[in-house]
């Protein structure tokens, strides 16, 4: 940690880690709700449940990334934070924010449009903090008078990510309207400017841990960012495909979405290129492993998973089934879950005023290699019933209910991998909030013992 004001960065991620552990929570119910029968389903019935698990998603990420744009900002700029104060506000707002807009869903207090829930104070208080949050990073770049490629692409897409969410306040009685407009704010995010964010925070940490000169990475974020721009926009068509829109939006998703994998296909070749220079030999091999797997991972989830179906004739029959929490679950995870806990992971040693060690550390390589086999075991159990679903109930014309009963042992699976998962999110979070504040105070490395 170079700033003092840095130090910003870490009740950021704290908080992010702990919404993550709520999420997973949530996410666990859900599964377990597929297998019946249901005793919470008057208190928790499956849709609020889902709601609170999809959007404390959403919120832990943007938590992550402003802590990661709160550390890297200044040190790409070279000068302190300009309010550190004006931060530590702007959290406790994101925060009485998060807890209200779950207490809420438990309550049924929502707007009900999907993955845009939040009553509309309470999007209003996320435009508040949102320009609080900006108006202290453009600060700190005017006051340096300086920035770096790397920092203007983060930048610019956390810019994005806010105006993309004005349209989130638009109201409309027509169901097909809303859906029209519903994804210029969440396909625009997660298929467009976070991948901006994404790309810079990769390129910031292969920066750092490959010693691969700046210049020949920020030459591939270049391209990123115009293979963002050329797919991502337009992409956005295959979510119009059956939702009432003019059919001329079929071959506009079909053709553009297929460009998409190649900008995680860039991100996972600049990565490999950088690392092939300096194999593994950074001291903190977390974050390397995190920082790949998030490239390796995105390209796979994001990528052919997500290729896998975008296409209109195959995407007629997947729409709407569990093939689409296949892609959801893999992409988020490698493109976005990854790069935060890559950014943390980096990071705290730092903030933590902890040195690194060479060692690899067992708990934290644990907690890796658990959700990502976790998270691939339910890639697997989505994907396996998500094509008896597609069989089952849109070719063979069984109902729904019985379907779902049908591929039920699917969930099993299902609800197994999720507690690999699960467990490592708890090695996690046990590592970050206990074991590396007692090294820090001790001052005494982890032990060395076997790790998988």
């Amino acid at each position: 940690m170079r700033y003092r004001s840095q130090a910003v960065a870490y009740p950021y991620f704290a908080v992010a880690l702990l919404l993550f552990g709520l999420q997973i929570a949530f996410g666990l119910l859900a599964a377990v709700k597929y297998l019946g029968p249901d005793p919470l389903i008057n208190l928790l019935p499956f849709d609020r449940v889902k709601a609170i698990h999809t959007n404390l998603l959403i919120v832990w990420v943007l938590t992550g990334f402003m802590g990661a744009a709160y550390h890297v900002v200044p040190e790409e700029s070279g000068t302190e934070l300009w309010s550190p104060r004006l931060a530590y506000i702007a959290l406790g707002l994101w925060v009485l924010m998060g807890l209200t807009a779950v207490i809420g869903y438990v309550f049924g207090w929502t707007e009900g449009n999907k993955l845009l829930e939040q009553p509309y104070p309470l999007k209003l208080l996320i435009v508040v903090v949102m320009l609080m949050f900006l108006a202290n990073l453009l600060l700190t770049i005017r006051r340096a008078g300086r920035w770096t490629t790397t920092e203007a692409v983060l930048v610019a897409g956390l810019i994005l990510t806010a105006l993309l969410y004005l349209p989130a306040l638009l109201t409309f009685d027509n169901y097909t309207v809303s859906i029209f407009y519903r994804w210029w704010t969440v396909h625009l995010w997660v298929e467009g400017v976070w991948e901006m964010v994404q790309g810079a925070l990769l390129a910031y940490l292969l920066i750092r841990l490959s010693g691969v000169d700046r210049e020949v990475l920020e030459k591939w974020l270049y391209v990123i960012v115009g293979l963002t721009f050329i797919s991502g926009i337009l992409g956005m068509a295959h979510h119009y495909y059956f939702v009432g829109v003019p059919h001329y939006w079929l071959p506009i998703g079909g053709f553009f979405s297929a460009l998409e994998p190649l900008v995680f296909l860039g991100m996972a070749m600049y990565a490999y290129f950088a690392m092939r220079r300096s194999g593994l030999s950074h001291p903190n091999t977390l974050a390397v492993h995190w920082a790949i797997g998030s490239a390796i991972f995105s390209a796979l989830g994001a990528g052919l998973l997500g290729l896998a179906h975008t296409w209109p004739a195959v995407n007629k029959w997947t729409h709407g089934t569990l093939i689409t929490a296949m892609h959801g679950h893999a992409a988020f995870f490698g493109a976005y879950v990854m790069i935060v806990l890559a950014m943390i992971t980096y990071a705290v040693p730092g903030l933590t005023s902890r040195e690194e060690t060479t060692l690899e550390r067992p708990l934290g390589l644990w907690a890796f290699w658990l959700m990502v086999g976790g998270m691939f075991g339910m890639t697997l159990a989505f994907a396996t019933a998500g094509i008896g679903q597609v069989y089952l109930e849109r070719i063979t014309g069984l109902g729904f209910l019985e379907t779902q009963r049908k591929i039920q042992v699917h969930f099993l699976m299902l609800t197994g991998t999720g507690l690999l998962f699960a467990l490592g999110v708890a090695l996690y979070l046990w590592d970050f909030f206990v074991v590396s504040p007692r090294l820090a105070r001790t001052g005494a490395p982890r032990s060395a013992t076997a790790a998988p």
